[in-house]
């Protein structure tokens, strides 16, 4: 028989990447249902603990979401949009089908009166999510969990913004709240879509 030895701080390298990535994945697990119960301050802590553990760590399966990505949420969330604008901008660096992020940093930008970049931002989120959300409809339609945005709200929302984007007649504070409203309610999606659905 033959041992096959390895260097102890390969093993030492493996075990606390190993360990970084639990942590990080706990305290986003916390700041997500943090911000799902409105308590933006908590889960921004949570999600600079992450950051801190491991600034490259992804969060989730489908909707693969990195931790500056959380990061940038919270602060635009908690109101400071220069480093939410910053945050999210690395973010997207690092992972540019994030399409959450990108929404995001839309809204940043709109918060900060950067209309016409603001638009191509939000609209190109809005896209993304919307044909993520249609694949994943298509994808899991067949399985024993609840589809992806099943009543098709957060599409039909998209379709509504988006055309009024493309009208050129922008309702500023219509599309924002509508905005957080769709990347919260998609980033709520992956939970919900674990819930069996019911058949009578």
């Amino acid at each position: 028989m033959r041992l096959i030895y390895f260097p102890a701080w390969l093993l030492v390298t493996v075990l606390l990447s190993a360990c970084a990535s639990v942590q990080s994945a706990g305290d986003i697990a916390q700041g997500r249902q943090a911000l799902f119960e409105g308590n933006n301050q908590a889960a921004l802590g949570y999600f600079q603990a992450a950051v801190q553990v491991d600034p490259n760590y992804k969060y989730g399966t489908e909707l693969q979401e990195g931790t500056l990505s959380f990061l940038g949420r919270a602060q635009y969330l908690n109101g400071d949009y220069a480093r939410a604008r910053s945050t999210l901008e690395k973010a997207l660096a690092q992972h540019k089908e994030d399409n959450v992020a990108r929404l995001y940093l839309g809204l940043t930008l709109a918060r900060q009166a950067e209309t016409q970049k603001s638009l191509q931002d939000i609209d190109a989120g809005m896209e993304g999510i919307y044909d993520f959300l249609d694949y994943q409809t298509g994808s899991f339609r067949f399985s024993f969990v609840r589809n992806w945005d099943p009543g098709r709200d957060i599409r039909s929302a998209i379709e509504s913004d988006r055309a009024m984007i493309a009208s050129g007649k922008i309702d500023w504070p219509a599309l924002i709240a509508d905005g957080e409203w769709i990347a919260m309610q998609t980033e709520r999606e992956p939970d919900l879509r674990l819930k069996p659905t019911v058949h009578d």
